[in-house]
């Protein structure tokens, strides 16, 4: 029993405490001149009432909202102007490299024949020009070969015992016609115009023709062996000259308008001292349904051999655009199909405004109509002032007055 009212002594005293510390509370907040409400806001956390007055929105566009500056320094609301610059940025494509067309050569058999012996030269293996790449067999060079040695010792014969005069000028220049004309038959059958030179200044007959490279480059096919039997047509050998490659990258749709022909790019590669440069040559027709994306060539100095052909890269386009009103992205609020922007009026007061949209490189984005030169509008807690306004204008909703679908600018 004598427990229990040790209890309730304990309890009366704590309402007693409890009830001097409200009372005195009270007092405090009416020396102050706070009314009851304001000291329930600020028990609660809140912030005293601004001094602010409303001002009259009914003249102002439709959407627009007030807020107090107490709330608009809690929510974290900022303004900046709107301004013109200049705009830059570094687009990076992924792109293969490929042999340049007009630098690849292709060997074909001008005749039927059969490889009599072949240079250890495999696929990837790199040639110089006039390197002998393999030996063929084939009748008809034999036929080429001998109407060449005849026409040739019948005009040393006649230039020796021939006198000088006009008619022997004429023989000596026909003979010169037959000597090209069965040189050229000889480069028909695939005789290189080192071959033929040796044999035309030293008649010296030979059974086989030698294939060599026509320029300094790597071999990317070879369908050779010795013994080979061919037909005429077969391709024998595909070489290419590396040292300008193309790369071919991928370009998506919304960006293949900033790729201009003669614009310089540059190709980062981790074991090379610097990047590779090269230049946009034209924008491919081709289109990858599956990817979404443009082909681009480009033409790049291939130093050092660095780029073989099928690899694959980055290209670093670096793209600089003429001054035009730019806003931050995150300053831009969707409402439908319209884009928008809230302006800051002043006092507190901010109206939304429907722009219409540019370019974006990065986080800057064009703005071509709906704003003007140094107007201020919300960049940081927009998406608290479209609360406001939706809230303050439930009806309107966002963007002001509700329109039309077919009003609404995309």
């Amino acid at each position: 029993m004598a427990k229990l009212k040790k209890i309730h002594r304990v309890i009366l005293i704590g309402v007693l405490v409890i009830g001097a510390f409200i009372a005195g509370a009270i007092l405090n907040r009416s020396d102050a001149g706070m009314s009851p409400t304001q000291g329930k806001d600020l028990a609660l956390g809140g912030a005293p009432a601004d001094s602010e007055q409303e001002p009259d929105l009914s003249s102002s566009p439709p959407g627009s909202v007030f807020i107090s500056r107490a709330r608009r320094d809690t929510i974290g609301i900022e303004s900046a102007p709107v301004g013109s610059e200049s705009a830059s940025h570094v687009f990076r494509f992924p792109g293969r490299v490929a042999a340049i067309e007009t630098r690849t050569y292709i060997l074909n058999a001008a005749v039927d024949g059969w490889i009599t012996s072949a240079a250890p030269t495999p696929t990837g293996s790199y040639v110089r020009k006039d390197e002998a790449l393999a030996s063929y067999y084939s009748p008809d060079f034999q036929a080429a070969a001998q109407s060449l040695f005849f026409v040739l010792n019948a005009m040393d014969q006649f230039q020796t015992t021939s006198d000088v005069t006009a008619a022997r000028k004429e023989q000596i220049a026909q003979f010169n016609l037959d000597v090209k004309k069965f040189q050229l038959d000889l480069r028909k059958l695939g005789v290189s115009d080192a071959q033929i030179e040796r044999m035309s200044k030293e008649r010296r007959w030979t059974e086989n023709v030698e294939l060599v490279s026509p320029v300094d480059g790597y071999i990317l096919a070879r369908n050779i062996t010795e013994g080979l039997r061919f037909a005429q047509g077969t391709e024998l050998f595909r070489i290419a000259d590396l040292s300008r490659v193309w790369i071919v990258a991928d370009v998506y749709e919304n960006e293949a308008r900033y790729v201009k022909p003669g614009l310089a790019a540059s190709i980062p590669l981790p074991d090379q001292t610097g990047p590779l440069r090269a230049t946009v040559s034209k924008l491919l027709p081709g289109f990858d349904p599956s990817t979404r994306t443009l082909k681009v060539r480009l033409e790049a100095d291939n130093r050092g051999l660095a780029l073989r052909p099928d690899m694959y890269v980055d290209v670093d386009l670096p793209v600089n655009l003429p001054s035009a009103l730019t806003i931050p992205s995150d300053a831009i609020l969707f409402a439908g199909l319209r884009s928008m922007v809230y302006v800051d009026a002043g006092e507190g007061v901010f109206v939304p405004r429907t722009v219409e949209l540019g370019w974006r490189l990065g986080d800057r984005v064009e703005i071509k109509s709906g704003l003007e030169p140094g107007e201020r509008i919300v960049v940081a807690g927009n998406f608290f002032v479209d609360s406001e306004s939706r809230l303050q204008n439930p009806v309107q909703g966002a963007s002001g007055s509700v329109e039309k679908r077919e009003n609404f600018t995309p």
